[in-house]
């Protein structure tokens, strides 16, 4: 009892040192791991950092929508566990109030056009009229209300086309009347734009129209970038196996060669140094079994099916961890598995109810626009419709048409465009 004791007061007093460390290594992602060990590099003149092998692979990269449907990928849209920045559609609630929204009518309207917005700020035509229908309002009521969006910032969203988003942002713009005229010209007939060439003003119009953003509300868009993943799952003949990318972590070499390890100085900097390396360590161990339960949870993923419901605490009693060092571990945090490059965020699906998670939706919504009746595609409140009947669920439109544009999945009229052309 007196050993085991001892050995667990010895393991504790090991973590305590080595997790001021730990838990900034754990939270950064690897592209960043290398940084995250520059400072404790300078604070010690023992140690020295290798870089990795820049292994990268490309995120998600945005297919078509007939190869993303086919091709059942996973979607590269993640939803954060903290919001930092506020979205598209919040920044637009907070300005629907009086006086341009005076009435709750104006202001019920207004809110469904906000709902209706794909995430480039625009909405289509149809989604016009099915707000009219769902309310039994004129769509010309409705198309008041959405003129009023010229307004709102960001400048242009609300608009039908790129056409109608220019339009709205020039009407924002200070210019002189003559000007104004013109860029709308040109601006109605964009097609056409050689035609004005050798007219006055077209220089200073091109200058505006320069000016206006393109889509209406490209800063709230997902930047896409490179990223590495942490955790390989190869699924070899029906064998899973998972691997971390030892290539791209960075090393630690301690150099101790002649040195004193009596003096209090240099004991304590090799202490530091050895504390480090235990804190990378540690980090490959804690990720590693963190691949193991997600392939445990998660097998028949791997397989084809949709992502079971898992919460964190699931992973946090496994690891004898608490919830948010298991949200540190998997933050900015991708595997890469014969599905794609996948975020570890997104194996955390939210349970709509207690045996059903989102993904399993996603999935379904894809099916049903997989071998949908070309000629009448379904629109977001059919598939809405038939999600809900399917999984006994109640959800809002808006959540399907959110996860539509998750998955470049365009609206039923533009599928029924592509459908055509693709028929031809």
């Amino acid at each position: 009892m007196k050993l085991r004791a001892s050995v667990e007061i010895n393991s504790k007093q090991k973590l305590s040192s080595t997790l001021r460390s730990w838990l900034p290594i754990l939270q950064a992602n690897l592209e960043s791991l290398q940084e995250t060990l520059e400072p404790f590099a300078k604070e010690n003149p023992f140690i020295q950092i290798k870089v990795g092998n820049e292994k990268t692979q490309k995120r998600f990269e945005k297919k078509s929508f007939f190869q993303q449907v086919a091709k059942n990928s996973v979607s590269d849209v993640i939803e954060a566990l903290t919001i930092e920045k506020k979205s598209l559609y919040e920044v637009l609630y907070e300005q629907i109030n009086p006086p341009l929204f005076p009435t709750p009518k104006s202001q019920k309207i207004a809110h469904d056009i906000i709902e209706n917005l794909d995430n480039e700020g625009y909405i289509q035509k149809e989604y016009i009229k099915e707000i009219a229908q769902k309310f039994d309002y004129e769509v010309e009521e409705v198309e008041k209300i959405r003129k009023r969006f010229s307004n709102l910032t960001p400048s242009g969203v609300g608009a039908i086309d790129f056409k109608e988003s220019f339009l709205f942002q020039l009407d924002e713009m200070d210019i002189e009347d003559d000007l104004y005229i013109f860029t709308t010209q040109i601006i109605e007939n964009f097609e056409s734009i050689e035609q004005y060439y050798k007219k006055n003003h077209f220089q200073e119009a091109l200058k505006v129209i320069k000016k206006f953003k393109n889509p209406p509300a490209v800063e709230y868009l997902e930047k896409q970038r490179e990223v590495i993943p942490d955790i390989f799952i190869f699924n070899n003949s029906g064998v899973i196996e998972v691997k971390l990318n030892d290539a791209y972590y960075p090393d630690i070499v301690l150099d101790t060669e002649g040195l004193d390890d009596k003096q209090e100085f240099v004991s304590k900097k090799i202490k530091d140094a050895k504390d480090l390396i235990d804190a990378l360590e540690m980090r490959k161990a804690t990720l590693y079994k963190i691949g193991l339960l997600i392939v445990e949870y998660q097998y028949n993923f791997f397989f084809g099916d949709a992502i079971a419901p898992m919460k964190l605490q699931d992973l946090a009693d496994e690891l004898e961890r608490n919830p948010s060092t298991i949200s540190r571990a998997i933050s900015n945090k991708y595997i890469s598995c014969n599905r794609g490059v996948i975020p570890l965020k997104h194996f955390f699906a939210t349970a709509v109810e207690e045996d059903i998670s989102n993904s399993a939706i996603k999935d379904y919504m894809r099916e049903l626009v997989k071998y949908e009746d070309r000629k009448k595609p379904l629109s977001d409140i059919k598939i809405l419709a038939q999600i809900e009947k399917k999984f006994g669920v109640k959800m809002v439109r808006r959540t399907i048409t959110k996860y539509r544009q998750q998955f470049n999945i365009a609206g039923s009229s533009e599928r029924k465009k592509l459908y055509t052309l693709l028929s031809t």
